[in-house]
């Protein structure tokens, strides 16, 4: 897995996906009893490209929003870390929401015995909207060029034509030897397990790098394992990896498969390291045992930007899983869905640096 040159491509990174406007009560408090509300940024794919922004990297997004001020939070969000919006297709306001609207969402920040709980607003988004023919795939891909497309099953979930434009997508990223990586992402909110697997193996052939857990392979994917209970509970690191094989069998065109593994002690405390498959071989990160969280939404897209990095950066897998896992341990230490975190603080903790305090 070798990416274009850089001097070829205007872009390291874009991502294909839906953006929302989240909204939280400040500290650990409950939805129901707010009176104020923070203003966050977020989505999956979206994540992922403004992190490597934040690293140096260059990015740009691609989505449908609404020309409204809402729409304009996102884009202006976009816009501060220097991630080009220009893909993004800005839709008029009908002054109600009735054709387009930005989707939110509602999350509390967990702690002690009680988790973390995102509430969906997100019906009728002007992200859902999306239908084939409405970006030039082939002017992004074959005249602009990127090193890396990233999208996922959230995006792909949300309707027929998100499902068609991710599969339009792919197909000419691969067409112009752009890597593509795939968060398979599972939400049961947005679909079924047999919904999941009949759009998403037609994707499949396209995608080079793999995002996923056992849940996702098995509900998205179709594969079980024998021994592992329908919780997904007991699943031991070696029935991960069987898991892995399989999959990379029956698409040899996967060259990375990543995850991150998260053992939850308490809303605030998580014992966090991540895992990867590349070309035959598995590597597994340093773990971050006890890792105290300020906002553990975010972690997984947090992995899949620092892999990534390593991956564009000509890092070796082993290099590529430990930035990835050290830059999701960092992104959970601040609040938010999107990364805070600059390319010289990954590299310290990256490195083995402690938390010892900067003056």
């Amino acid at each position: 897995m070798k990416p274009l040159n850089t001097s070829e491509c205007k872009y390291d990174l874009v991502s294909l996906g839906e953006c929302m406007v989240r909204l939280s009560p400040p500290g650990h408090g409950r939805i129901e009893f707010a009176n104020t509300l923070e203003v966050w940024v977020g989505g999956g794919e979206y994540n992922v490209a403004y992190a490597l922004s934040r690293l140096g990297l260059r990015t740009g997004f691609i989505s449908r929003l609404v020309d409204n001020p809402v729409g304009r939070i996102i884009l202006n969000h976009g816009r501060a870390v220097g991630l080009d919006m220009q893909h993004v297709l800005m839709v008029p306001y009908d002054g109600v929401g009735k054709a387009d609207r930005i989707g939110l969402n509602f999350t509390e920040v967990g702690t002690s015995v009680r988790g973390s709980v995102t509430m969906y607003d997100r019906g009728h988004s002007a992200a859902m909207n999306m239908k084939t023919g409405m970006i030039d795939f082939t002017s992004i891909f074959g005249k602009s060029r990127a090193r890396w497309l990233h999208t996922g099953g959230i995006f792909t979930a949300l309707s027929e034509g998100t499902a068609g434009v991710v599969l339009e997508a792919v197909k000419a990223a691969k067409a112009a030897g752009t890597i593509v990586s795939y968060d398979l992402n599972f939400r049961s909110k947005l679909w079924s397990s047999k919904q999941a697997q009949a759009t998403t193996k037609a994707i499949m052939p396209y995608v080079d790098v793999l995002i996923g857990n056992e849940e996702d392979f098995q509900k998205v994917l179709g594969f079980e394992v024998p021994g592992v209970d329908d919780s997904i509970a007991n699943l031991s690191t070696s029935a991960y990896k069987t898991m892995v094989e399989k999959v990379v069998a029956t698409w040899p065109s996967i060259k990375m498969v990543g995850t991150t593994l998260r053992e939850v002690r308490s809303g605030l405390v998580n014992n966090w390291s991540a895992i990867a498959w590349c070309e035959g071989r598995f590597y597994e990160s340093r773990r971050y045992e006890g890792l105290e969280i300020e906002d553990r939404v975010g972690g997984g897209d947090g992995f899949c930007s620092g892999l990534a990095y390593g991956v564009l950066a000509g890092k070796s897998p082993q290099e590529a899983v430990d930035l990835g896992a050290a830059h999701g341990a960092l992104l959970q230490t601040t609040r938010g869905d999107t990364s805070q975190i600059n390319l010289s603080e990954l590299m310290h903790v990256y490195g083995g640096g402690s938390a010892r305090i900067v003056r």
